[in-house]
């Protein structure tokens, strides 16, 4: 029987209703459209649902990997050997409390829950409008865009533990920084989260919405598969502008590309690999290492793969 034979029975007689993949592509779940199988998948719908795999996966001495809308994920050409838990598609709850605090499931898309905020005439998030991942990955990653990030507007975390037990952090608790927080090293599954907006003007808010959609298509490669910006902003300086002043800018390894429209970004032009993708990250690395002194650390997480062999 495969490492998960046991856990796939449990989680059948416990949950019927359970959506199971064996051996499911990643290149499907992944925003870079690269990545092998993974032995196995479950796509909950419910909070209850995913306390019971959480427990039955423990019982098993399993640790999932929670998997959003793999916005910002590098996974192995050859598939992973891993008990995917994938949010997206549930969890999908999004709900105003009183009058300025949105309530969000992990489910959601940022982008949905910053058109719900501004269609209530809610200011605050018009930031996450264009950032492709949802309110759980989101918060893993304090994720943020013009000047804007989540640790703005969060004010509680719902999560659930190894054994699947509730648990609600303040926002004192998440150790939120830039595209971390305390979920980079603990093992607890974001359900939802709690953001204190402000009331505005619906026009201004939706105009704001609007330009800053215009200068992300005016600037990023949005046209092409990629995880965003692919390292993480040094200290003084930008990712992009180094690459660019090393002249990497438009830089190719097999399928995969330094966008010519905007260095911070590496791009899938159609037939990349996930191996493809990670020399690119490596060569780009090295080169500005080399020329700057600068050592970029990637924003984009990694499974199955590591940068340094």
């Amino acid at each position: 029987m495969d490492r998960f034979g046991s856990l796939r029975e449990k989680l059948q007689a416990a949950l019927p209703q359970l959506e199971l993949r064996q051996q499911e592509p990643m290149s499907r779940h992944t925003s870079f459209k690269v990545g092998g199988p993974a032995a196995l998948m479950a796509c909950p719908k419910s909070q209850e649902e995913l306390s019971v795999i959480l427990k039955l996966a423990r019982e098993d001495g399993i640790r999932p990997f929670f998997l959003g809308k793999g916005s910002n994920l590098l996974v192995s050409d050859q598939g992973v050997d891993e008990f995917v838990i994938k949010i997206a598609g549930g969890l999908t709850q999004l709900v105003l409390e009183g009058e300025t605090i949105l309530s969000v499931g992990a489910g959601v898309t940022l982008a949905q829950a910053a058109i719900f905020a501004a269609d209530h005439g809610l200011t605050g998030l018009e930031f996450a409008h264009g950032i492709p991942g949802t309110m759980g990955g989101g918060v893993f990653m304090n994720a943020g865009a013009y000047d804007g990030e989540l640790v703005q507007v969060i004010l509680s975390v719902d999560c659930l533990d190894e054994e699947g037990g509730l648990h609600r952090l303040e926002k004192d608790q998440l150790e939120l920084g830039y595209r971390c927080s305390v979920f980079s090293r603990l093992p607890w599954l974001i359900t939802g989260a709690r953001l204190q907006l402000e009331k505005g003007d619906q026009g201004e808010i939706r105009a704001k919405m609007a330009d800053l959609a215009q200068r992300r298509r005016s600037k990023q490669p949005l046209e092409y598969p990629s995880a965003g910006s692919t390292f993480k902003r040094p200290t003084g300086y930008f990712a992009g502008g180094l690459i660019e002043q090393c002249g990497l800018k438009g830089r190719s390894v097999g399928g995969a590309q330094v966008s010519e429209k905007h260095a911070g970004f590496v791009i899938n032009t159609g037939n990349a690999t996930c191996q493809d993708i990670l020399d690119l990250i490596r060569l780009v690395r090295k080169t500005v290492l080399e020329e700057t002194g600068v050592e970029l650390e990637p924003e984009v997480r990694m499974l199955g793969v590591h940068l340094d062999h």
